[in-house]
């Protein structure tokens, strides 16, 4: 739980904040400051200003679970009470056996952690304490009005200038700006209270071609913007993307808040404003449905999906097509529905190779799935069971059926879904699906299409398939993907995005450059594509944007993420 000063008072009054970690304030109540101040010596920080905890009396942490299989590898956590390590899963189990243990220090990132809540949470106090450890200049002053955005960024801009109390020369910070070749618009984006889900898909969107090249180029102009300007709320989630693409493409390397953002998708997103942890792809989903909300109109000037010439259907609509066929008579019945990505299951059972479709036995553990054993499966023939019988218009009754999916029209950027969460409503239960799946780098959507599975099921006697896309269009390159790890209650989501054939994770606030083999074995949960000719065009190349008003806010690059 992430905690800030409230909204304006231009706010809309009729939200209210979510409450703060109850757990938090019964620590600090009980302990005061102890906790934080047996771990100050530990802190340690990096010529980059990143601060972690260096692990006291053991070189390499190990979690106190001593079953557990991540017991030396993996992100850990540090009680403030026992000064145990568990790693991210058995984290919540330690408060159940040890009563009153409830916060942790993440001691990758020196920031605090609820045990019971499963969730990052962000202390003014315990701010203090990490900030203390190094000596900054006399402008620097927290004040109480200042929001936990400013704070952040304040005190990521001013640990570089003197770490560990040694004064860096502009020498060598000179050459600490040199080694940072990253491509322009790479910024890590500070986890504002268990936002990574947030976090992972903006980075995929940051660099969606289509999507980036229509705010880098003055598609939205948020100093002219109307509901900014007579909007009672002043609240628009447009500006405040074209404000985060301003932030990140202006040259800054210090992570960046989107604080206004989320506060602005709470608006759109009640349903969803906590400050638990959500799903990636509902929160992508819903961030669309918000987009096309504000801005969605359709040629003929009205509001609506079809034709809407908002930026979200422009780049991400498609339309799937399903053919539900009479086993009695043969009678198709077709409808289409448009659709923004494609949900897919894991091919548990079997997948198809790339070449010759061959299928391809797993072991018993079914281990390993492929994407395109995933959208075979998608677009397979399926029985519809008994109590699925449709009302054949032929017949006139119900009959069995079969029915087929198939894609009648491709989106600019395909965004691919896998289902990794399973809830069963009779069971009552729900898992994660751990199952490794390969996805390829380049995909071609041709055998998925509606003229393909048509033409295989019927031959060249029909002529005319409906939303048929030429091969040109049907091939694409992959430039994101968003992974979670962990368990379905407590988990983490990381995204990879690709920029000059190059690879980066972007973890939240930290972004690395990693090889090709480290993304094929994620555990992918969205993968993006865009159409070949799209990438070509892009050539990862910025130079041609125009440069946006708002950028010259920024403070120019100071190193490395």
């Amino acid at each position: 739980m992430f905690q800030r000063n409230p909204p304006s008072s231009s706010a809309s009054s009729s939200y209210t904040n979510p409450q703060p970690c109850q757990h938090l304030a019964d620590y600090k109540f009980k302990h005061g400051f102890n906790g934080y101040k047996a771990i100050q010596k530990l802190l340690v920080t990096t010529p980059i200003g990143k601060t972690t905890v260096k692990k006291p009396n053991t070189k390499v942490p190990r979690c106190s679970y001593g079953y557990c299989k991540n017991a030396s590898e993996g992100r850990f956590y540090l009680c403030l009470i026992c000064s145990s390590f568990t790693c991210l899963d058995h984290t919540p189990l330690h408060p159940q056996s040890n009563s009153g243990h409830d916060l942790f220090v993440d001691i990758e990132r020196a920031e605090l952690y609820c045990g019971v809540c499963s969730d990052q949470i962000y202390d003014p106090d315990f701010d203090q304490v990490v900030m203390s450890t190094h000596s900054f200049p006399k402008g620097f002053v927290v004040t109480e009005n200042e929001s936990i955005g400013q704070r952040l960024i304040k005190r990521r801009r001013m640990l570089p200038e003197v770490v560990f109390g040694l004064d860096l020369q502009r020498t060598k910070l000179r050459d600490l700006r040199e080694k940072s070749c990253y491509p322009m618009g790479l910024r890590g984006l500070n986890n504002l209270g268990s936002t990574c889900f947030m976090n992972s898909v903006l980075q995929a969107l940051l660099h969606a071609p289509p999507f980036r090249d229509y705010f880098l180029s003055g598609g939205h102009h948020s100093e002219t913007c109307s509901r900014r300007t007579t909007m009672a709320d002043r609240i628009c989630l447009i500006c405040d993307v074209n404000d985060i693409f301003s932030a990140v493409f202006s040259g800054d390397r210090n992570p960046y808040s989107p604080a206004q953002f989320l506060y602005s998708w709470w608006q759109h997103s009640a349903n969803l404003a906590s400050y638990e942890q959500q799903d990636a792809h509902e929160f992508f989903i819903s961030l669309l449905d918000a987009l096309h909300e504000t801005g969605g109109k359709t040629k003929n000037g009205s509001r609506g999906h079809g034709d809407c010439e908002c930026i979200a259907h422009r780049v991400f609509s498609g339309l799937l097509r399903s053919d539900v066929t009479c086993m009695a008579c043969g009678f198709t019945s077709t409808t289409f529905d448009p659709c923004m990505d494609i949900s897919l299951d894991l091919d548990t059972n079997f997948s198809l190779a790339e070449k010759g479709k061959k299928l391809i036995k797993q072991n018993e553990e079914g281990s390993m799935s492929t994407l395109f054993g995933c959208l075979d499966l998608f677009t397979r023939l399926e029985k519809l069971g008994s109590d699925q019988k449709l009302y054949c218009q032929n017949c006139k009754e119900r009959q069995d059926s079969l029915k087929q999916m198939s894609i009648g029209k491709l989106p600019l950027v395909l965004s691919l879904h896998v289902k990794r969460f399973e809830h069963s409503f009779v069971k009552r239960s729900s898992r994660k699906i751990d199952q490794y799946l390969h996805f390829p780098f380049s995909l071609d959507m041709t055998p998925y299409l509606s003229s393909s599975i048509l033409r295989a099921r019927h031959g060249n006697r029909i002529f005319t398939f409906g939303g048929n896309e030429s091969d040109m269009f049907s091939k694409y390159e992959i430039f994101a993907v968003v992974t979670h790890s962990g368990t379905l209650e407590s988990g983490h989501y990381v995204s990879f995005v690709r920029l000059r054939r190059r690879w980066y994770r972007c973890d939240d606030a930290w972004i690395t450059e990693v090889d090709e083999a480290t993304v094929r074995a994620s555990q992918c949960y969205m993968i993006f594509y865009v159409q070949k000719t799209l990438y070509s065009k892009a050539g990862e190349d910025l130079s041609h944007v125009p440069k946006s008003p708002e950028r010259d806010l920024f403070l120019p690059i100071v190193g490395c993420c």
